[in-house]
Protein backbone atom coordinates (compact mmCIF):
# COMPACT_ATOMS: atom_id res chain seq x y z
CA UNK A 1 0.00 0.00 0.00
CA UNK A 2 1.23 3.27 -1.01
CA UNK A 3 1.28 6.63 1.03
CA UNK A 4 2.61 8.96 -2.04
CA UNK A 5 0.17 11.70 -4.12
CA UNK A 6 0.29 10.79 -7.37
CA UNK A 7 -0.49 13.92 -9.95
CA UNK A 8 -4.34 14.59 -10.78
CA UNK A 9 -5.83 13.21 -14.07
CA UNK A 10 -8.26 15.58 -15.18
CA UNK A 11 -11.82 14.79 -13.99
CA UNK A 12 -13.54 13.41 -17.25
CA UNK A 13 -15.26 15.89 -19.40
CA UNK A 14 -17.49 13.71 -20.66
CA UNK A 15 -19.33 13.87 -17.48
CA UNK A 16 -20.59 17.50 -18.78
CA UNK A 17 -22.29 16.67 -22.09
CA UNK A 18 -25.70 15.76 -21.36
CA UNK A 19 -28.43 16.06 -24.45
CA UNK A 20 -31.60 14.56 -22.75
CA UNK A 21 -31.67 16.86 -19.72
CA UNK A 22 -29.39 19.81 -20.56
CA UNK A 23 -29.14 20.43 -16.49
CA UNK A 24 -27.55 17.14 -15.95
CA UNK A 25 -24.46 15.98 -16.64
CA UNK A 26 -24.33 12.66 -18.04
CA UNK A 27 -27.25 10.90 -20.33
CA UNK A 28 -28.90 8.42 -17.78
CA UNK A 29 -27.81 5.15 -20.13
CA UNK A 30 -24.36 7.10 -20.03
CA UNK A 31 -24.03 7.37 -16.31
CA UNK A 32 -20.95 5.76 -15.01
CA UNK A 33 -22.08 5.17 -11.84
CA UNK A 34 -24.85 2.57 -13.27
CA UNK A 35 -23.30 -0.97 -13.83
CA UNK A 36 -24.28 -4.31 -14.63
CA UNK A 37 -22.24 -5.79 -11.43
CA UNK A 38 -25.13 -6.61 -9.42
CA UNK A 39 -23.81 -6.96 -5.48
CA UNK A 40 -24.41 -10.15 -4.06
CA UNK A 41 -23.07 -10.15 -0.43
CA UNK A 42 -22.82 -7.23 2.46
CA UNK A 43 -19.19 -6.73 1.14
CA UNK A 44 -19.56 -6.00 -2.35
CA UNK A 45 -22.66 -4.45 -1.22
CA UNK A 46 -21.26 -1.79 1.07
CA UNK A 47 -17.78 -1.33 -1.68
CA UNK A 48 -20.33 -0.56 -4.63
CA UNK A 49 -22.18 1.87 -2.65
CA UNK A 50 -18.76 3.67 -1.57
CA UNK A 51 -17.86 3.58 -5.19
CA UNK A 52 -20.81 5.39 -6.23
CA UNK A 53 -20.39 8.29 -4.07
CA UNK A 54 -17.02 8.49 -4.99
CA UNK A 55 -17.73 9.22 -8.31
CA UNK A 56 -20.70 11.37 -7.21
CA UNK A 57 -17.94 13.37 -5.89
CA UNK A 58 -16.06 13.29 -8.99
CA UNK A 59 -19.02 13.96 -11.30
CA UNK A 60 -20.16 17.18 -9.14
CA UNK A 61 -16.70 18.71 -9.96
CA UNK A 62 -16.19 17.64 -13.65
CA UNK A 63 -15.67 20.90 -16.11
CA UNK A 64 -14.84 23.55 -13.67
CA UNK A 65 -12.12 25.92 -13.44
CA UNK A 66 -9.90 26.67 -9.95
CA UNK A 67 -12.30 29.49 -9.62
CA UNK A 68 -15.15 27.74 -9.69
CA UNK A 69 -14.45 24.82 -7.36
CA UNK A 70 -12.85 27.29 -4.64
CA UNK A 71 -16.52 29.41 -5.23
CA UNK A 72 -17.88 29.82 -1.17
CA UNK A 73 -21.72 28.51 -0.70
CA UNK A 74 -23.18 31.41 1.44
CA UNK A 75 -21.65 33.54 3.82
CA UNK A 76 -20.41 32.57 6.76
CA UNK A 77 -20.01 29.13 5.51
CA UNK A 78 -16.10 28.07 4.28
CA UNK A 79 -17.83 25.42 2.30
CA UNK A 80 -16.80 24.90 -1.88
CA UNK A 81 -16.10 21.96 -4.04
CA UNK A 82 -12.34 22.20 -3.87
CA UNK A 83 -13.09 22.15 -0.02
CA UNK A 84 -14.96 18.92 -0.17
CA UNK A 85 -12.36 17.00 -2.32
CA UNK A 86 -9.41 18.25 0.61
CA UNK A 87 -12.27 17.35 3.15
CA UNK A 88 -13.08 13.69 1.69
CA UNK A 89 -9.26 13.04 1.43
CA UNK A 90 -8.71 13.84 5.13
CA UNK A 91 -11.44 11.60 6.00
CA UNK A 92 -10.25 8.80 3.63
CA UNK A 93 -6.87 9.22 5.37
CA UNK A 94 -8.17 9.53 8.71
CA UNK A 95 -10.23 6.21 8.85
CA UNK A 96 -8.46 4.05 6.58
CA UNK A 97 -4.73 4.58 7.13
CA UNK A 98 -4.74 5.91 10.87
CA UNK A 99 -7.57 4.48 12.25
CA UNK A 100 -7.73 0.92 10.45
CA UNK A 101 -3.71 0.46 9.23
CA UNK A 102 -2.47 2.31 12.56
CA UNK A 103 -0.40 4.21 10.35
CA UNK A 104 1.56 7.33 11.94
CA UNK A 105 0.22 9.24 8.92
CA UNK A 106 -0.08 12.95 9.57
CA UNK A 107 -3.16 14.99 8.57
CA UNK A 108 -3.05 16.82 5.05
CA UNK A 109 -4.39 19.95 5.45
CA UNK A 110 -5.88 20.22 9.15
CA UNK A 111 -3.74 21.69 12.33
CA UNK A 112 -4.30 22.75 15.97
CA UNK A 113 -4.02 26.13 14.46
CA UNK A 114 -6.39 25.69 11.87
CA UNK A 115 -8.82 22.60 12.57
CA UNK A 116 -10.58 23.20 9.41
CA UNK A 117 -7.73 24.23 7.20
CA UNK A 118 -9.23 21.22 4.40
CA UNK A 119 -11.51 23.70 3.91
CA UNK A 120 -9.59 27.28 4.58
CA UNK A 121 -6.86 26.15 2.39
CA UNK A 122 -9.46 25.73 -1.03
CA UNK A 123 -8.07 28.68 -2.86
CA UNK A 124 -8.45 29.13 -6.52
CA UNK A 125 -5.13 27.93 -7.63
CA UNK A 126 -4.44 25.24 -10.34
CA UNK A 127 -2.03 24.14 -8.09
CA UNK A 128 -3.84 23.72 -4.91
CA UNK A 129 -6.89 21.59 -7.52
CA UNK A 130 -4.36 19.38 -8.85
CA UNK A 131 -2.88 18.83 -5.10
CA UNK A 132 -6.25 18.19 -3.83
CA UNK A 133 -6.98 15.92 -6.59
CA UNK A 134 -3.78 13.80 -6.68
CA UNK A 135 -3.76 13.70 -2.68
CA UNK A 136 -7.89 12.34 -2.67
CA UNK A 137 -7.34 9.93 -4.68
CA UNK A 138 -3.77 8.68 -3.51
CA UNK A 139 -6.30 8.06 0.13
CA UNK A 140 -9.28 6.42 -2.32
CA UNK A 141 -6.38 4.44 -3.69
CA UNK A 142 -5.24 3.21 0.08
CA UNK A 143 -8.69 2.36 1.28
CA UNK A 144 -9.61 0.10 -1.80
CA UNK A 145 -6.33 -1.73 -1.43
CA UNK A 146 -6.62 -1.99 2.10
CA UNK A 147 -10.75 -3.17 1.64
CA UNK A 148 -9.19 -5.70 -0.85
CA UNK A 149 -6.76 -7.01 1.33
CA UNK A 150 -9.14 -7.46 4.40
CA UNK A 151 -10.61 -11.36 4.41
CA UNK A 152 -13.25 -9.82 7.04
CA UNK A 153 -15.20 -7.09 7.76
CA UNK A 154 -15.32 -8.07 11.23
CA UNK A 155 -11.48 -6.39 10.89
CA UNK A 156 -10.56 -4.47 13.94
CA UNK A 157 -9.02 -0.99 14.02
CA UNK A 158 -5.10 -1.06 14.72
CA UNK A 159 -5.02 2.37 16.18
CA UNK A 160 -4.93 3.21 20.07
CA UNK A 161 -8.16 3.90 21.33
CA UNK A 162 -10.10 2.98 18.52
CA UNK A 163 -9.81 -0.93 19.03
CA UNK A 164 -13.64 -1.82 18.39
CA UNK A 165 -14.15 0.16 15.14
CA UNK A 166 -14.85 -2.83 12.36
CA UNK A 167 -13.84 -2.07 8.43
CA UNK A 168 -17.54 -2.69 8.29
CA UNK A 169 -18.32 0.08 10.51
CA UNK A 170 -15.60 2.67 8.67
CA UNK A 171 -17.11 1.23 5.34
CA UNK A 172 -20.68 2.51 6.49
CA UNK A 173 -19.90 5.93 7.40
CA UNK A 174 -17.57 6.44 4.71
CA UNK A 175 -20.75 6.03 2.54
CA UNK A 176 -23.46 8.41 5.27
CA UNK A 177 -20.09 10.91 4.94
CA UNK A 178 -20.08 10.82 1.18
CA UNK A 179 -24.02 11.14 0.61
CA UNK A 180 -23.91 13.74 3.49
CA UNK A 181 -21.18 15.69 1.34
CA UNK A 182 -22.70 15.15 -1.84
CA UNK A 183 -26.09 16.83 -0.94
CA UNK A 184 -23.62 19.63 -0.16
CA UNK A 185 -22.14 19.41 -3.48
CA UNK A 186 -25.40 19.59 -5.23
CA UNK A 187 -26.25 22.79 -4.36
CA UNK A 188 -22.49 24.10 -4.75
CA UNK A 189 -22.48 22.85 -7.97
CA UNK A 190 -26.24 24.40 -8.91
CA UNK A 191 -24.90 27.50 -7.49
CA UNK A 192 -22.14 27.70 -9.44
CA UNK A 193 -23.88 26.56 -13.32
CA UNK A 194 -27.38 25.38 -12.42
CA UNK A 195 -27.07 22.08 -13.19
CA UNK A 196 -28.35 19.82 -11.11
CA UNK A 197 -27.66 16.46 -9.24
CA UNK A 198 -28.91 13.21 -10.64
Amino acid sequence: MTSEVQPADPVPTRWTAATVYADMWVDPDDDPRETDVEPVDERSTLIEFLRSYRLTLEMKCAGLDAEELARRSVPPSTMSLLGLIRHMAEVERSWFRRTMAGQDAPKLYCTDEDRDGDWNGAVPEGSVVDEAWGAWRAEVRFADDFVSHSADLNLKALRVGGEGTSLRWVLVHLIEEYARHCGHADLLRERVDGRVGQ
